[in-house]
């Protein structure tokens, strides 16, 4: 009984965590009642026959959780469908001049070379990407033909059923997924973007307070509820790949055109892990430190680089938070490159600061090194502001009112270099 009831816990937050999962689950229910209709219903059923459970397979295994999957696995089955089959008939045809001896030599000739040039093809890295399913259809669909052309008498009509229940699987898929609740890969990619650069940002501003903060804690960061938060991102890449592919296979939708560019992006989702790497140096340094309980004897110059570090490491999660947002909703980034030059003001004065005499060389040590790692953090935010104005750019995004009342042409793009 307990178990029965973690289970209906873990469906219930399953479900409450993101609703869109309750209502795929739906749609796909539904796909599958509509082409069932074509099973039941004797004139339909008498012009497609048994055929008709290919459309039922169809919807099994196109329906995807987003449009673009949709798109992607539909568009690919009908298309490789529609030219495996083509290809099938004239195979059969061809084979059929060798004579009753040399069909079905040929026929295996076809399927052989057909079979091995698709599979190969599958390696190439953008056929992999956008096609692989299709080639996978193709090399099923045109086997199945020429094989079974060699004893099926009415081999068009054959043909004609596979590509006709395929066609209303897909069709049913594609009509489902875009006007019943629709889920847009492209909208989440967007969103997973913003919500990147929110998590590094709330790191940092979490890691300011505790660890260059006005208290200068030394205590372990262990359990801190910020700790976790950009982790996520270094992983990010496979998921952003997955909706950047399926965000291209979709139409205009919203806020973003069928041209939108989704490349764009995948650049700003490398550059946040460049900075999200740079993190977790600097985290993992001053995790070291704090397990070795290091103290110094010049406390003042400690102080000072640690709240240099502190206005670089706020300065840098305020430009972060203001990216994000920028992205988010689609308008200029109007302060995200004051924050950056803040922060590289503060690195500058890093270098200014002299140590005390009495200051030995493990003290200057730590601190240079907490220095130069917060520097390189600073450093990785130019890339990613310079990727955002690009995208603004592209897709024009909502611009501040002074911009437009100005006549500007776009926001002043800001380039730090840091010596």
């Amino acid at each position: 009984m307990q178990k029965l009831e973690e289970l209906a816990l873990k469906i219930r937050k399953i479900g409450k965590d993101d609703p869109r999962r309750v209502f795929h689950s739906l749609k796909v229910g539904l796909a599958l009642t509509l082409v069932s209709i074509f099973y039941y219903v004797n004139p339909l059923f008498h012009g497609l026959g048994t055929s008709t459970m290919w459309a039922v397979l169809t919807v099994v295994v196109v329906m995807e959780y987003t449009v673009g999957g949709t798109l992607s696995k539909g568009l690919n089955r009908a298309f490789a469908t529609l030219l495996a089959g083509a290809l099938g008939l004239g195979a059969n045809h061809l084979a059929a001049l060798g004579g009753d001896k040399g069909e079905p030599i040929l026929l295996g000739v076809f399927v052989f070379m057909l079979a091995a040039m698709a599979t190969f093809s599958r390696f190439v890295p953008e056929m992999k990407a956008r096609y692989d399913y299709g080639v996978t259809i193709f090399i099923l669909t045109f086997s199945l033909v020429a094989v079974s052309s060699y004893r099926e008498e009415e081999l068009i009509k054959l043909a004609y059923r596979r590509l006709s229940t395929v066609a209303i699987g897909v069709t049913t898929c594609l009509c489902t997924s875009m006007f019943v609740f629709p889920v847009w890969a492209g909208e989440d990619l967007h969103m997973l973007v913003a919500a990147n650069l929110d998590k590094l940002a709330c790191f940092l501003e979490g890691m300011g307070v505790e660890c260059f903060g006005e208290k200068m804690e030394s205590g372990s960061l262990e359990g801190k509820s910020f700790l976790q938060s950009y982790k996520t991102v270094l992983n990010s890449k496979a998921t952003e790949d997955s909706l950047a592919n399926f965000a291209r296979w979709e139409p205009g939708h919203g806020h973003f055109g069928f041209r939108h560019p989704w490349n764009l992006y995948l650049k700003i989702g490398a550059v946040t892990r460049h900075c999200a790497c740079s993190i977790e140096a600097l985290n993992t340094y001053i995790s070291t430190l704090e397990q070795s309980h290091q103290t110094t004897t010049d406390l003042e110059f400690k102080q000072m680089v640690q709240a240099a570090c502190a206005e670089m490491i706020k300065e840098t999660s305020k430009a972060l938070a203001e990216l994000a947002s920028s992205i988010r909703g689609m308008k200029w980034s109007s302060t995200a490159g004051k924050h950056l030059a803040m922060a590289t003001e503060a690195a500058n004065r890093v270098k200014a600061l002299v140590p005390a005499k009495n200051s030995t060389l493990l003290d200057v040590l730590i601190s240079a090194t907490t220095a130069s790692l917060v520097t390189e953090l600073v450093r990785c935010i130019n890339p990613i502001i310079t990727a955002v104005e690009e995208l603004s750019r592209l897709v024009e995004f909502k611009r501040p009112e002074h911009s437009r009342k100005a006549g500007a042409e776009s926001p002043p793009h800001v380039v730090i270099a840091i010596d």
